[in-house]
Order: C-alpha cells, then structure tokens, then sequence
C-alpha cells in the first residue's frame, strides 16, 4: 500500500493561512511532524497566488515526500505535475485522469452517497471522500452525514476519506469507523501549533507519524 494511501490528509484554508509565509510555516510545520497527504485549497480569484503558492507548497512536499494535491483546479495541478482533487461540480474526473495521467492522484467528493463514489471508482479517482459527519466550522452548511457509509464503502477497495469537523476528540472513532485517511482544516492549521496537532492527531488516531 503506498504510503500516501493511510494517515492524516491536511488541508490549507486561505482565511486560517492568508499570507505566503504563514502558509509555508504551518505546512512545513505539519509535514515535519508526519501527514500523509497536503491539499492546497484556495478559492479566492487570484490566480497568481494560487499559482505562487502552489508551487512553492509543491517544493516543500517534495523535500518531505508527501504529495501535494490540488483542490478543483485539474489545470494548475497539470502544469505542477500534482494530482487533484474534484467536487461534484469541480468537473470530470474521467478527463482529469486522462489529463494528469495514471499515476496521479485523484480524489473525489462524495458527500454521502455510495453511488457517486462507485461512478468517481469508474472514472478513474484514486480515493473517495465522505462527510462531512461532524459540525464544521469550514463547511458548516453541508449536510450531515451518517459514518456507517465508511464501512459500507470497503466494497469499492479505494482508500476512504473522511471530512468535516474531525478533531482530536472523534478522530478515534472516525478510524475506528474505517476510515483510512482522516481530513482536518482547522483541527491542524487553526492550531498555534500545527506540528503539535499533527502529532496528538496521529496519536488520538492510533497511527505513528
């Protein structure tokens, strides 16, 4: 199993993380301390920040070793050489693997439903992702969704991800659910001190950095 395939999978927030510097920090500060995925996730309309940004995060994963996707974006991730990944409306995936490739990394947002993760398996995506199942304070309006789907979900053999106001009070259960990968915003980078979150994180999880 790659090793991308099981751990933490961090995601940045341009209003946690709003300037280059304090990204860069608290991203390396993050995957010193041990996660298995980093996504770049900005929705603002500059372009050339999320271009500048990008590809210094990408120079950082590598030094780490730790892949680096991007969130909506199949064409920055083409041009960093990164994989991606996909909402319902973010566009296809069958396209964006053609595009990037079969090695990249795909993944795609399935909300609740086993139906769009089978169809996002068919198309091409390198993992399924699932929530959110707790109160977000990133996405506080998306549904709720019940944590049974994790389980229901081994069928389709693709890593499963969970998201949405996992922390470290719940991320135990979350795993225990069966989820393989645990997707945190502000349960890392809201933390003074993410390479300390990482780690109780990783712990509270049952998984060693």
């Amino acid at each position: 199993m790659p090793a991308w395939q099981h751990g933490l999978y961090a995601i940045t927030d341009e209003h946690l993380l709003g300037d280059d510097a304090r990204l860069i920090d608290a991203c390396e500060a993050a995957l010193s301390a041990g996660i298995a995925l980093l996504q770049y996730r900005d929705k603002s309309a500059d372009e050339g920040k999320r271009e500048r940004q990008a590809r210094a995060l990408k120079a950082l994963c590598d030094q780490y070793r730790t892949p680096l996707i991007i969130n909506d974006d199949a064409a920055l991730a083409w041009r960093l050489g990164v994989g991606v990944h996909l909402g319902r409306s973010d566009g296809s995936i069958a396209r964006a693997r053609k595009a990037l490739g079969p090695e990249a990394i795909i993944g795609a947002s399935c909300q609740g439903s086993l139906e769009i993760a089978e169809q996002a398996k068919r198309e091409g995506a390198s993992y399924v992702a699932f929530g959110r199942f707790y109160p977000s304070t990133t996405k506080p309006d998306a549904p709720e969704v019940d944590i049974a789907v994790l389980e229901q979900a081994a069928r389709l053999e693709l890593p499963r991800v969970a998201i949405g106001g996992v922390n470290s009070d719940n991320i135990g259960a979350t795993v225990a659910a069966g989820a393989d990968l645990v997707a945190l915003v502000a349960a890392i980078f809201a933390s003074r001190d993410p390479a300390a979150a990482v780690t109780t994180l990783n712990g509270r999880a049952g998984w060693s950095a």
